[in-house]
């Protein structure tokens, strides 16, 4: 970076990276293991899927609320020589940087349904979809203070979490900075007159 200028990744970005591998693959291991009878029974299981479903994404949603409200109460205004990281290019560093926990999530959520039959899917499908309210939950949290909330690339590195014990505190952006809208949404191109 030129200056002392700071890569910096879309908050909600990286945190909703992660929701459409854990949606899918849950759904998918969630699929096969219906067709396991395992040891409890397909019924058993899938409601015990269902209650960890609705916990998964319950719990992941609300999880480190307070770390997200004091690193965005306490934000630097991002500098002119700081580098705005594409949104493509921070989901592709998440999903590359965790890939190998994706798999093994999968490979357990499989294993799993020798004894709940799609339990385990539906666990990961349900962490999938908390990360997707959160995202929004983050995206109202900027629209509210008029402001994108940014983190240094550099502190990703180590474990990707953007409230992770080496992120100091976040920079802030206008509302129309970089490609992604609040929330972490590709940003709607504008209309053609």
């Amino acid at each position: 970076m030129a200056r002392g200028g700071q890569g910096l990744a879309r908050v909600a970005v990286v945190v909703r990276a992660g929701a459409a591998p854990l949606w899918w693959l849950g759904v998918f291991a969630a699929g096969i293991g219906v067709l396991m009878p395992g040891l409890t029974g397909r019924r058993i299981g899938v409601l015990a899927g269902a209650a960890l479903f609705v916990v998964g994404a319950v719990v992941v949603a609300y999880a480190r609320r307070r770390r997200y409200v004091a690193l965005s109460r306490s934000v630097a205004r991002a500098g002119k020589h700081d580098v705005l990281q594409d949104r493509a290019v921070s989901v592709r560093n998440w999903r590359r940087g965790h890939r190998w926990w994706l798999l093994l999530a999968f490979l357990a959520a499989l294993g799993s349904a020798v004894a709940l039959p799609a339990a385990g899917g539906m666990l990961m499908a349900g962490a999938g979809v908390g990360l997707w309210l959160k995202a929004a939950w983050i995206g109202r949290l900027e629209r509210a203070e008029e402001e994108l909330l940014w983190v240094r690339v550099d502190w990703l590195r180590s474990g990707g979490r953007p409230v992770g014990k080496a992120v100091k505190g976040y920079r802030s952006t206008g509302i129309s900075a970089g490609d992604a809208a609040p929330g972490g949404k590709r940003r709607k191109s504008a209309a053609l007159v």
